[in-house]
């Protein structure tokens, strides 16, 4: 339906401007799950597995501690009836279900912070009623024959889909939509198209969550075979999607664009990390888990300012962890980065409440109510953002914003990491990423090409130098002068050269910058320097960067751990 009577025009519109103000993210505390309506009136194509999903439904209420009404009468769109539902769960309807006055009396439900969980074909339905396409996101359009394909699962901290693995493969009929939801919803699950025929999206958002109008919108497009219905998997993202359309359980429902993943949950990206520190963390089902301690996993290969950092962490229990941003290179030492730097703390129960879940770890700490409203106990997965811009900090946990703190420290452009606190102090962490909101200084000099004067008897290589692996190195013949220079594909500008020198270093060295590889400007000369980590603020342009020594300061050659060259 699309068309009003005019008096209920009318009064739909004053309704909806009232609630104009609560289409943005609000805070809301989530509140225990007691009752849920089940719709599946169906004016299309009615799909065999509606009973056993209303019966799989019932089944999740019973062990959940909720009421369970399943209808096919639409009358029971009444703004008195729907008052008495936490979520309205619209089960594989279709087409036209419902009349204007019906239509109205569910804006009005939604309005006043009703919940919306749709099933598969919830997005067959209401074709002319434009409120509704966006309520449930996107509108079908086409599918293929049933067949099994793998599911990408993006979100791993959510209620829906944290338990699930970063690739799942299930058998269901897979929709594809008019038009693809992504910018306005957070998408929690895609299809991998090249794992299955008929998907036509290219980027094809299958499951996602967002809020509208004061209330929460939750939608999968799984759920068409009966067997979805029996599978403890999908049973289990169906009671979730119920959570968090109630709000029953805390979400981050806005839409995620333009982040960068800096951990993916895979060996490579784990690779481009670094240890600093005692302990560390091993890796299975994209999951870092930590050991022993207390150290720091940290990131290398850019320094950030400007930006909004994400990661998904978990608590088994009574446990301690933390993210650090704004620090120095440590060099192996995890307590620069403590005062250097700031943690943002994880650890719920520390008497001190500049020490919890939330803090600016001794700095300052988060709002008590807004925390524990957004906070999920151990053993669940929450969500951190941590917006940096400048020297402000502020801390958003599973999409409310709990701290700001404007610090006195050298913050604004520096290092991340995670914490493993010690043994015993098991934390979990998931899915980093990344969205620069100015250009990142990057280590321009990462896995490039590389040549070096020489290599001593053969080993050390230079390329070693940018290897990213801190335990790898060129070293050259035992004489003067040498040289390595870093091919970095065009033209860049540099801001900062670092170099971790080996027991045999450079007493006189120049950096040096170059076009075309042949005519070099010097843009850093030293006669005194002292080994260990020279880390230096230059300012040159070019393709080409060469360090080039000249007065070695042992009787070996020149031996470099690691090459860094920062700049855009």
């Amino acid at each position: 339906m699309s068309r009003y009577p005019a008096l209920l025009r009318i009064a739909l519109a004053l309704a909806l401007a009232c609630s104009a103000i609560l289409a943005l993210p609000v805070t809301v505390s989530a509140a225990p799950l007691t009752k849920i309506l089940v719709f599946t009136k169906t004016a299309g194509f009615r799909h065999s597995s509606i009973p056993l999903g209303i019966a799989a439904i019932q089944r999740l209420g019973s062990a959940n501690g909720f009421t369970v009404v399943a209808t096919e009468d639409a009358t029971a769109f009444t703004t008195a009836n729907l008052a008495q539902y936490q979520a309205v769960v619209w089960l594989s309807t279709t087409g036209d279900v419902l009349n204007d006055a019906q239509q109205a009396a569910f804006q009005s439900y939604v309005a006043a912070g009703g919940g919306y969980a749709g099933v598969h074909a919830a997005a067959d339905t209401e074709y002319g009623w434009q409120w509704y396409g966006e309520l449930v996101g996107a509108y079908f359009d086409s599918h293929p024959a049933t067949q099994q394909a793998t599911v990408r699962v993006e979100d791993r901290a959510g209620a829906s889909t944290s338990h699930l693995p970063a690739a799942w493969t299930r058998t269901d009929e897979w929709y594809n939509y008019r038009a693809n939801p992504r910018a306005r919803v957070k998408v929690l699950a895609s299809l991998d198209e090249s794992s299955y025929s008929g998907g036509n999206m290219g980027d094809h958002p299958i499951t996602w969550c967002h809020d509208r109008a004061g209330s929460r919108a939750w939608y999968t497009g799984l759920g068409h075979t009966e067997e979805s219905y029996a599978d403890p998997a999908f049973t289990r993202m169906l009671l979730g999607g119920i959570q968090i359309a109630a709000r029953a359980k805390p979400a981050d429902c806005r839409p995620e664009t333009g982040y960068t993943p800096l951990f993916d949950g895979t060996q490579t990206s784990l690779a481009k990390w670094r240890q600093a520190g005692p302990g560390g963390f091993t890796l299975a089902d994209g999951t870092l888990t930590s050991v022993g301690g207390m150290g720091l996993l940290w990131y290398p290969g850019a320094t950030f300012g400007d930006y909004s950092l994400k990661l998904d962490w978990m608590m088994p229990g009574d446990d301690n962890g933390g993210v650090f941003i704004g620090f120095p290179d440590p060099q192996g030492d995890p307590w620069k980065p403590v005062d250097q730097g700031h943690e943002i703390q994880i650890d719920a129960t520390d008497a001190d409440p500049s020490r919890t879940t939330g803090s600016v770890y001794g700095f300052k700490a988060p709002d008590p109510a807004l925390r524990a409203a957004a906070l999920k106990p151990p053993g669940e997965w929450n969500t951190y953002e941590i917006a940096v811009h400048g020297r402000l900090v502020e801390v958003h946990l599973n999409g409310v914003k709990i701290n700001d703190y404007t610090s006195t420290r050298d913050i604004a452009n520096g290092h991340i990491g995670v914490q493993n606190d010690g043994a015993g102090m098991d934390i979990h962490y998931r899915n980093i990423r990344i969205r620069q909101d100015s250009t990142a200084v990057t280590d321009l000099a990462l896995r490039r090409p590389v040549t070096v004067s020489s290599v001593e008897n053969g080993q050390h290589p230079g390329p070693n130098a940018v290897d990213g692996n801190p335990g790898t190195r060129w070293s050259s013949a035992y004489a003067d002068p040498q040289w390595i220079t870093v091919d970095l594909g065009a033209a860049r500008s540099i801001s900062r050269v670092k170099l971790t020198w080996e027991t045999a270093y450079a007493r006189a060295y120049q950096i040096q910058t170059s076009a075309d590889g042949a005519t070099w400007t010097t843009v850093h000369a030293t006669t005194t320097s002292d080994g260990g980590v020279d880390d230096i603020a230059v300012a040159g342009t070019g393709r080409y960067v060469r360090v080039h020594g000249t007065q070695r300061a042992t009787g070996w050659g020149y031996s470099l751990w690691d090459l860094n060259i920062y700049g855009r």
